[in-house]
């Protein structure tokens, strides 16, 4: 079982709390307004109110202990620079700081974070996919270049099996799974031959998406 930390427990420690508690990870929750926490006191192993700027209350955490730290300071970007330096100052394995904006990663990275997480930037993103094209149901970013997008199958596709339409080699994509009413299957054989209202999972980059949809 791993074993967390999230510091700022606004909408999206909220929501990364309890998706983490779904995966039966072990979690301390902490946040300078004990507002923040009361509806959350389930999810966690133990819950600390205090100001995570302060050396010493992070020194009672016993930071080196958890396998990763999540900084979500929301209201205050000079809190969250301070709370990344000091985790990592403290032996944090793993420092991951909400940014809103690149010019917050830049600095975040300079003080210690392993990694920034953009959460409103990546909801954008995918609405922006999924909103322009008439074709894409759902997009999840793998990289800034690679990502698995949910397509409607193309008509002309419909009795062809990946094979015949050669999607690898001719479209440089990938089909990682079809969804069939509500059925999921997972990594297809090349020989199974598309249906109408299919859906299907393909990796690919946005671009070579762009292409068939």
């Amino acid at each position: 079982m791993k074993s967390f930390l999230i510091i700022g427990l606004g909408s999206f420690g909220h929501h990364l709390c309890k998706s983490l508690a779904r995966y039966k990870c072990e979690l301390m929750i902490a946040d300078k307004s004990s507002e923040n926490l009361e509806d959350l006191l389930s999810y966690a192993v133990s819950a600390k109110v205090g100001d995570c700027t302060n050396p010493e209350v992070l020194k009672s955490f016993g930071i080196p202990e958890f396998d990763a730290c999540f900084v979500c300071v929301g209201d205050n970007f000079q809190e969250s620079l301070e709370i990344t330096s000091l985790l990592k100052e403290l032996g944090a394995k793993k420092v991951l700081s909400k940014a809103d904006e690149d010019v917050q990663a830049k600095f975040l990275l300079r003080n210690g974070a392993d990694q920034v997480i953009y959460p409103e930037l990546s909801a954008a993103e995918q609405i922006a996919v999924s909103e322009s094209s008439d074709n894409i149901f759902n997009c999840v970013n793998l990289t800034d270049e690679h990502k698995i997008f949910e397509i409607a199958v193309l008509p002309s596709w419909i009795g062809k099996n990946m094979i015949e339409l050669k999607i690898r080699p001719k479209y440089n994509l990938s089909v990682l799974a079809i969804r069939r009413g509500g059925e999921l299957m997972v990594l297809p054989s090349p020989d199974t031959r598309f249906e109408q209202n299919d859906h299907l999972m393909i990796l690919g980059r946005i671009g070579d998406i762009e292409k068939v949809t």
